[in-house]
């Protein structure tokens, strides 16, 4: 079997890498690990992949494509020959996007913020994380109450854009006990075909 082309730039404790991990994982696609922590990611030769200095980074081939969420699209329209991961039908594409957004906002201001400032010391406000944590939580577990996932009928890049962090809230002091159709909704993404926690060390 030839060597996998592609190489994924990160940490297993991010969970901008998870979700690319995760997405890699279901559709069979082999990579390479290359372990990125702070002190890589300030070198020249990690800034000549991402000069923002930021993880993931993505390699396949000739292409070298950073942010997590990007990568994301591109696996799916590059690799999903079932076009489930990103459906092409307007609406639930628009519905995909949103919860992308939505990944990048409130889930990156708030669980992921609050589990930073708790394990990592960053230097952000824990109230507010917290604050925006519950309005999302809240608001998520109206949603999921009445579906089984994000934005279409089936799992899509959505719901995994989002998992990573809604699951390792409570390392930032969040609970997830108050919001069973949350805990259902994590319990049936850990129930997809080669899905791999996220390390908590």
């Amino acid at each position: 079997m030839p060597p996998p082309t592609i190489t994924v730039h990160g940490t297993k404790l991010s969970g901008h890498t998870h979700r690319v991990e995760l997405l890699l994982g279901m559709l069979g696609l082999g990579y390479r690990f290359s372990a990125a922590p702070a002190a890589v990611r300030t070198s020249p030769e990690f800034r000549a992949l991402n000069l923002l200095g930021q993880i993931p980074v993505l390699e396949d081939g000739d292409l070298i494509l950073p942010d997590s969420n990007a990568i994301l699209v591109y696996l799916a329209k590059r690799y999903d020959a079932g076009g489930t991961w990103l459906p092409e039908e307007p609406v639930a594409a628009a519905r995909v996007q949103r919860w992308l957004s939505i990944a990048a906002g409130e889930v990156m201001h708030g669980p992921a913020t609050a589990r930073m400032i708790t394990r990592w010391a960053l230097q952000a406000d824990l109230a507010q994380a917290h604050e925006i944590a519950a309005r999302l939580f809240r608001f998520m577990d109206d949603h999921l109450a009445a579906r089984a996932w994000l934005a279409a009928g089936t799992p899509t890049i959505a719901d995994l854009a989002c998992y990573s962090y809604v699951s390792a809230a409570p390392e930032g002091g969040i609970p997830l006990a108050p919001y069973p159709a949350i805990q259902a909704w994590l319990e049936r993404v850990e129930a997809l075909p080669y899905f791999k926690p996220m390390p908590v060390s």
